[in-house]
């Protein structure tokens, strides 16, 4: 093309995710070619402020411990303003009038407000193209219960677990018969947030507690034993779906679970591209990302979550629909290790959306 792309970067959200949100912006925006794109870059505070930015990469990111946040400068222009009811939109705002001149919208946003279908239906609506999937494939994909609901359902593995809502009282056969360890976590969130390695039925309680922070809805897990692995599904403009290399996650020091922590702040985890596994187990882990993939309705990318027993069974933990894109996001280095380079990788995800048009 002889005239740029004009892009726009969305990042931050109001989601516990934030702070991953801007890191993974701050990583595609250094990978956008300036002679391919203009772009644009609107963050959106943790309050839910739209804010049109002058974002630097290399502010972009973690700092020893400290998270980057998108904040409001004082008598900044808003584009949406939460209320105490409901979020209330003022003409002319330039972040809003941005996504009307762009080509297309990478909306780099983890977890509620962002990653669940919300921004993707505002989008749709107004015909703007963007990167990732719809509203369906995105709210669902969001909800954990909903993800194992449509897994099962298209023939995949997934573990036991149950469901317990804000106010109810989860009965005592019905965990024991989960054993311990456990995992609790809320049903829609990520990168971690508000889960708990629950090892003594005593600890339920806290457990349960933190992940009501996140969410109303929690969902309380069997632990599963064997290789932690990832992979990523990428579908180009032609609409064909192909997987990654797969990913195993091995931990070290006094981690032993995936925890924030551990995934973002204190570098204990090492990675094997692909695992050490059997061919046929890596191949059965791919046919199962696309299968998860199709069976959501994807479009663009995700990465799908898996435990592989030593006995080779393949079972799907959750799927991501805009999966990291930090500087250590598995998703971005399975595709480098499958002979995709970042900006390559990013150059694809744009075609796609500007193929797939205005709707998802």
């Amino acid at each position: 093309m002889s005239q740029r792309i004009r892009i726009a970067l969305v990042y931050g959200g109001r989601s516990s995710e934030h702070p991953i949100s801007v890191v993974s912006a701050g990583s595609v925006l250094g990978a956008l070619d300036p002679d391919t794109y203009e772009v644009v870059t609107i963050g959106i505070t943790r309050s839910g402020a739209w804010l049109r930015t002058e974002a630097d990469p290399g502010q972009l990111q973690i700092t020893g411990r400290q998270l980057p946040e998108v904040v409001q400068p004082p008598a900044s222009e808003l584009a949406v303003r939460p209320s105490s009811d409901a979020p209330a939109v003022f003409a002319g705002s330039s972040a809003v009038a941005a996504l009307d001149s762009v080509d297309v919208v990478f909306p780099v946003l983890h977890g509620a407000f962002g990653e669940d279908g919300t921004i993707q239906g505002m989008l749709e609506m107004a015909g703007v193209p963007y990167v990732g999937s719809g509203v369906l494939a995105s709210a669902a994909g969001m909800d954990k219960v909903f993800t194992k609901t449509v897994m099962r359902a298209a023939g995949l593995n997934v573990g036991e677990f149950i469901v317990v809502r804000r106010g109810e009282r989860p009965a005592a056969p019905d965990i024991e018969h989960l054993g311990l360890p456990l995992f609790v976590k809320p049903a829609r969130a990520g990168s971690s947030v508000g889960i708990t390695k629950v090892r003594h039925y005593d600890e339920l309680p806290d457990a349960l507690a933190l992940a009501f922070e996140h969410d109303s809805k929690v969902l309380i897990e069997a632990a599963l034993v064997g290789h932690e692995v990832e992979c990523g599904v990428l579908q180009d403009a032609d609409g064909t779906v192909s997987a990654s290399l797969p990913a195993e996650i091995r931990l070290h020091g006094d981690f032993d679970w995936y925890s924030f922590d551990a995934k973002y702040l204190d570098d204990a985890s090492d990675f094997d591209i692909p695992p050490n596994l059997p061919s046929e187990t890596i191949k059965a882990v791919q046919d199962a990302a696309c299968t998860a993939f199709n069976a959501l309705e994807c479009s663009g990318l995700a990465r799908v979550d898996f435990f592989v027993t030593d006995a080779g069974r393949v079972i799907v933990n959750e799927i991501n629909t805009m999966p990291g894109f930090t500087p250590i996001s598995m998703y971005p280095k399975m595709w480098a290790e499958s002979g995709v380079s970042y900006p390559e990788l990013i150059n694809r995800l744009v075609a796609t959306a500007l193929a797939r048009g205005g709707s998802g």
